[in-house]
């Protein structure tokens, strides 16, 4: 199928302006990641071809294309992305990614602790959005998400964030409609207090009973307060921060065998599986294409 690269009806010519400085082609494929802020990452990314095989993140994956037509099968369909469109990923739902022409791809996105979104919403007592449609125009979050996209080089204020955060949460929740639902009170306390317990002992196993023994609910109560609260489960919150320190230990220059004893796997083919389905590529392949400063992984509280 052949695609016509051009700017959706809904994206006006405001909002290009904004992408015309940003689309200064990387040297070949590879991804720039930006300097962290506390439950924010912010990359660029640029590839010909398929990129991504399916995984899952845990963080909403909110971006806007910027060259080129971006494609990922997403919630049992295949998906098209326009430069100026957004895209937005709801955590633990598996996609892939690549480019849907020959011309290649670029595209800029954050990932977004739920948290951070959940209590920008905190006041409205509604869950976490779910926006149906991945793709769309939208000039004015685009505008929004370009703010904090125009420079990778750069630290994001934390004032800038709070505004950010409230306009991206009131996106959401406009694109997701009538999917949003009152929420029962959620056991914030106990679920940092397990979330926090989780991120002190992410490289050994971390066992039910010491979370219940942390927070004071049962586990099947606490399951269903830290999913609400952070939208995954407990255990594959612990699997996901492994995963973020075996990257910032293969930024430093780690060799794999090492990195999967230090951060808690068996060895590095149990690594490779569990980064390829998180990530969509394997640690080498990830290393090989990642440029820029390391993300260092901290939290909001």
């Amino acid at each position: 199928m052949r695609f016509e690269v051009a700017l959706s009806e809904d994206v006006n010519s405001t909002v290009f302006a904004g992408l015309e400085h940003l689309c200064a082609p990387l040297a070949g494929d590879g991804i720039l990641t930006a300097p962290a802020f506390p439950g924010i990452e912010r990359i660029e990314a640029q590839f010909s071809g398929n990129a991504f095989e399916p995984h899952r993140h845990d963080t909403y994956a909110i971006g806007v294309t910027l060259k080129g037509v971006q494609t990922f099968s997403y919630r049992g369909e295949r998906r098209f992305s326009m430069p100026g469109q957004v895209i937005v990923l709801h955590p633990d739902e598996e996609h892939d990614g690549g480019a849907g022409t020959e011309d290649g791809l670029q595209y800029r996105m954050l990932y977004i602790e739920p948290a951070l979104v959940a209590d920008c919403l905190e006041m409205e007592k509604v869950g976490l959005p779910f926006v149906d449609e991945p793709v769309f125009g939208d000039t004015a979050l685009a505008g929004v998400l370009l703010g904090a996209l125009a420079d990778l080089d750069g630290e994001l204020d934390g004032l800038f964030v709070d505004d950010f955060l409230t306009d991206v949460a009131g996106g959401l929740v406009r694109h997701a409609g009538a999917s949003v639902r009152p929420i029962g009170k959620i056991a914030w306390r106990q679920a940092r207090r397990a979330r926090d317990y989780l991120e002190a002992h992410a490289t050994r196993a971390v066992h039910s009973s010491e979370l219940e023994t942390v927070t004071g609910l049962d586990r099947f109560t606490l399951s269903r307060h830290f999913r609400a609260a952070f939208a995954t489960s407990p255990h594959r919150y612990l699997l996901m921060r492994r995963l973020q320190q075996a990257k910032a230990l293969i930024i430093a220059g780690e060799k794999l065998p090492e990195v999967a004893f230090a951060t808690g796997f068996a060895d590095q083919s149990h690594l490779n599986r569990h980064f390829k389905k998180a990530y969509g590529m394997t640690p080498g392949q990830w290393a090989s294409l990642r440029r820029g400063s390391s993300p260092v992984r901290s939290f909001a509280q």
